[in-house]
């Protein structure tokens, strides 16, 4: 865990101070707002257990359902999509798709399904098409 800390701090600072000049802030106006608000309250009202562990489990997994929609915006605010981009976001889809292969072959040799991750999945799944 500490080598996972320290290589997200390293991320936050390269974001934030190194690359600080290849913001685009007149084509980056996503409003956060948008997907926190309505992920967190959805956190707090479908979660399976009440703990604040559970909740934060859940947020995580809700935000990560979205989180692709900040660059979807950008993209077709620009309208130019590098090929870079492409692929990107053709090699997202396919792990999801895997993902979606798990999940179904656990269900059928565990008996395992969990409604949010498998929900959650599928929306992200839809917007990497």
């Amino acid at each position: 865990q500490v080598i996972f800390l320290l290589c997200a701090y390293i991320t936050v600072y390269m974001i934030y101070m190194k690359f600080r000049k290849t913001f685009d802030s007149e084509n980056d106006s996503f409003r956060l707002e948008f997907l926190l608000v309505p992920v967190t309250g959805l956190s707090f009202l479908e979660n399976h257990s009440f703990t604040p562990l559970e909740i934060l489990w859940t947020f995580s997994i809700y935000l990560e359902s979205v989180a692709i929609l900040p660059q979807l915006f950008m993209i077709s605010k620009t309208g130019e999509a590098e090929t870079i981009t492409t692929h990107y976001l053709f090699f997202l889809g396919l792990y999801r798709a895997l993902y979606i292969a798990n999940w179904v072959w656990r269900y059928y040799t565990e008996n395992f399904y969990d409604q949010i991750a498998v929900v959650s999945g599928v929306v992200q799944t839809i917007f990497y098409c």
